[in-house]
């Protein structure tokens, strides 16, 4: 079977999205999103940054299509775009887990 060619553009594409997530914040954010739509003020509280860096951060997911809004009164709301961000956690989950055995295991 022929393996097709590796698509630059798609790669591309995948690593504007991988760097959107990136950044300890913006997981931290995504994975409080996974749970239930959350308000600007409510998520502020949860990371413990201020509401104009939070804004930032989501301003990144949002364009990389990770999170959308919508406006509730004077309130911004944000929602995951994708169920399948469960799945990616805990693929980083396993890798984390993998290394910390390899590491064990290389000092002793």
């Amino acid at each position: 079977m022929r393996r097709s060619p590796i698509s630059r553009v798609r790669c591309e594409a995948r690593a504007r999205i991988a760097k959107a997530m990136a950044h300890a914040t913006r997981l931290m954010l995504l994975e409080a999103l996974q749970e239930r739509e959350r308000c600007v003020s409510e998520l502020v509280e949860l990371v413990g940054s201020d509401q104009s860096t939070v804004s930032k951060h989501l301003a990144i997911l949002k364009s990389a299509g990770l999170v959308a809004d919508r406006r509730h009164g004077a309130q911004s709301v944000y929602r995951v775009c994708c169920s399948c961000l469960g799945g990616f956690f805990s693929c980083l989950e396993a890798v984390m887990q993998d290394n910390l055995k390899a590491q064990r295991a290389a000092c002793c």
